[in-house]
């Protein structure tokens, strides 16, 4: 980057993170909001809503809202009045998915016919409109072809509504036994034992039993096998089954492969599948027989995950040609991404032969990525980036932020409806060119919905360079507090909460993670509880300042357990007992290599990621960043390094982390 483009990139930066921009602008809700948030919920309490409200933007929503409460006794004349008068919006759509399913609940045939769209591709919904046509007497080649098109779509489970189709399929004489058969080797791919005996129910007898005999090798291999037909079918049942195994056991798996090979007459293609599952899941776990296990697995049954696993395994054992012969076998595609590119740089290095490492390590320094950081480190180069401005004009972004969609948008979300607001912002985008899809991105951050950048750009390769989008600065004046507090990095905070949440409150991970750094309620209560705060419950961590409090705390405690912030990283990730194994399993590795060799693949990725984030934070607040090497042994004291743009090839294929 130019000089003049990081002193002025700062100053956004420090101006924002002042609050004096409007990409700085909290979420807060207005009378407006609380007005629309109020109508909303005693619409769905079936209460009155005050008259103002019927001209609000947000209207179709409200009466959504109390439509939706009484939907299996809501008279179809009124439904179909609603979807008129709110045609082409998100809220017609939402409520059209709701309607079916209320009407197939009725069993109202020729409502679910009157009110279908053919622009649903939801297959539960589009099971439900078949049902309906077969039941009202209109299924024929077209219907057979349709249900047939969903029977074979997919080996796992499908939904409960598409059962009588099916059953209807059945009864027409279409549901052929070559269907059946389709569906099970589908279902044997996708180690499904339970699609295969459903899929098999329908065949003749002499066919039935051994199909329910394939489900059961599946399930759980068995000597029966061995007396098999040989055919391609058993070939193929027997070897995703030894596949399946092979993950669970994988000495097992071995031991009895050769015996089913024989019996069966397995070509290299079935081996191959077994022995890539047997390989993957021993590597995995770093055992033994790891190395002998990958020599094993003929070339064509490698894949890209197995070559990186091929690699993890040679690091781990501090086996440096093994490692790089194992990238060296990589497809040229694989092989080029800057991770591997820097690897390769690095092993050359290891093995003696710098001249070889040096125009790798160049390759790799192009990219504004963790393991391209790595690179520049190790040449003392420059960090690449290759920023670009969104230049928006008042007119335009006044245009956009006017958009009806996008104006229901941004209330909806201030009114706590994150659902119905991704509903209009997608019915927004579909509209929108790619300008205008990139203001709206702008629009959205200053209504303080911030990962619509992670949602509404990458559609081009250049939008990747839009880092002021990309990687937001709020709650500035919390971070920069918890970091002076549990002396930590403040850019290290801010890669954590953007790795975690998005800068999104409201976020809330499968696990229970909660708020902007996605702490557990188990952890917050503890946390809470070590630094003598009053524990406000696991709805505490959906406010900002509680969440950055505890999670900050924990991340520092994290730092104070292992010394090393990597590590630290990896443990707030993943948990502390995975990482004293892997740090059990690798001690006094070089960091580089211990992050590649981390067994989670999440955490691995984690890791990395909130590393290359730290470096764009504090690009964004210093327009230069501590060396990433030196960030991760934690010394941010270090002497900042600038960052350039190589040239404009590098800027149209800039991807950032």
């Amino acid at each position: 980057m130019r000089n003049a483009s990081a002193f002025t990139l700062a100053a956004t930066a420090l101006a924002l993170l002042a609050g004096l921009l409007p990409g700085a602008t909290a979420r807060a809700q207005s009378a407006a909001d609380l007005e629309l948030r109020g109508a909303l919920e005693a619409a769905a309490r079936g209460q009155p809503v005050p008259p103002q409200m019927r001209n609000h933007p947000a209207a179709g929503w409200i009466e959504y809202a109390q439509l939706r409460r009484g939907l299996d006794t809501l008279p179809s004349a009124q439904a179909a009045d609603f979807l008129q008068r709110y045609q082409g919006q998100a809220v017609a759509a939402a409520f059209r998915e709701d309607w079916l399913r209320a009407l197939h609940k009725r069993q109202d045939w020729a409502g679910i016919r009157a009110a279908w769209s053919p622009d649903i591709g939801n297959t539960a919904l589009r099971c439900i409109e078949l049902d309906a046509r077969s039941r009202l007497g209109a299924a024929d080649a077209a219907w057979d072809e349709a249900v047939a098109a969903i029977w074979r779509s997919s080996g796992d489970s499908l939904p409960d509504a598409c059962d009588a189709p099916f059953a209807a399929l059945d009864a027409r004489g279409a549901l052929t036994p070559a269907l059946r058969w389709e569906r099970l080797e589908l279902a044997a791919a996708a180690w499904n034992p339970g699609v295969m005996r459903a899929a098999a129910a329908g065949l003749p007898a002499e066919e039935r039993a051994l199909a329910e005999d394939y489900a059961a090798f599946v399930q759980a291999p068995h000597a029966r096998a061995l007396q098999w037909p040989k055919t391609p079918r058993s070939r193929l049942v027997a070897s995703h089954g030894l596949a399946k195994f092979g993950k669970a056991s994988p000495d097992a798996a071995e031991a009895q492969l050769p015996g089913y090979a024989a019996a069966l007459g397995f070509d290299e293609a079935e081996r191959g599948r077994v022995l890539h599952q047997i390989a993957l899941w021993t590597v995995a776990s770093y055992l033994p027989d790891s190395a002998r296990r990958l020599a094993l697995v003929p070339l064509a049954a490698y894949d890209d995950r197995l070559h990186e696993w091929q690699v993890r395994e040679g690091l781990a054992r501090s086996d440096w040609r093994a490692a790089l012969a194992a990238i060296e076998r990589m497809p040229q595609a694989q092989r080029e991404d800057p991770r591997w590119t820097y690897f390769e740089a690095r092993l050359h290095e290891l093995l003696g032969a710098p001249e070889r490492a040096r125009p790798l390590y160049a390759r790799a320094a192009r990219s504004p990525t963790f393991h391209g950081f790595l690179a520049a480190d190790r040449l003392g180069a420059p960090y690449a980036l290759c920023p670009m401005t969104l230049d928006i004009d008042a007119s335009s972004r006044a245009r956009v932020a006017n958009t009806p969609e996008i104006v229901r948008a941004m209330a909806l979300l201030r009114a706590d409806r994150p659902g119905w607001a991704t509903r209009e912002w997608n019915a927004a985008l579909e509209k929108f060119d790619d300008r205008q899809r990139r203001i709206a991105v702008q629009v959205a951050q200053d209504n303080g919905w911030f990962d619509r950048a992670i949602f509404g750009l990458g559609r081009q390769p250049e939008e990747s360079r839009l880092y002021a989008l990309r990687f937001p600065l709020h709650h500035d004046e919390l971070i920069r507090t918890e970091a002076r507090r549990n002396g930590l990095d403040p850019a290290w905070i801010a890669a954590e909460i953007r790795a975690e949440s998005t800068f999104n409150p409201r976020a809330r991970s499968p696990a229970d993670a909660r708020g902007l750094m996605q702490v557990l309620p188990a952890t917050g209560a503890a946390v809470a509880r070590r630094l003598g705060l009053p524990w406000g419950g696991a709805e505490s961590l959906y406010d900002p300042a509680t969440s950055i409090r505890l999670g900050s705390a924990y991340l520092r405690e994290m730092k104070e357990k292992y010394g090393l912030p990597y590590v630290a990283i990896a443990a707030y990730n993943a948990g502390p007992a995975p990482v004293q194994r892997w740090q059990a399993q690798r001690a006094g590795m070089d960091a580089d290599f211990w992050i590649e060799t981390i067994s989670y693949r999440e955490t691995r990725e984690y890791v990395a990621r909130v590393l290359a984030f730290s470096v764009i934070y504090d690009w964004r607040l210093h327009g230069a960043a501590v060396p990433v090497s030196e960030r991760m042994q934690g010394r941010v004291d270090a002497a900042r390094k600038p960052f350039a743009c190589p040239d404009a090839a590098a800027a149209a294929g800039d991807e950032a982390a």
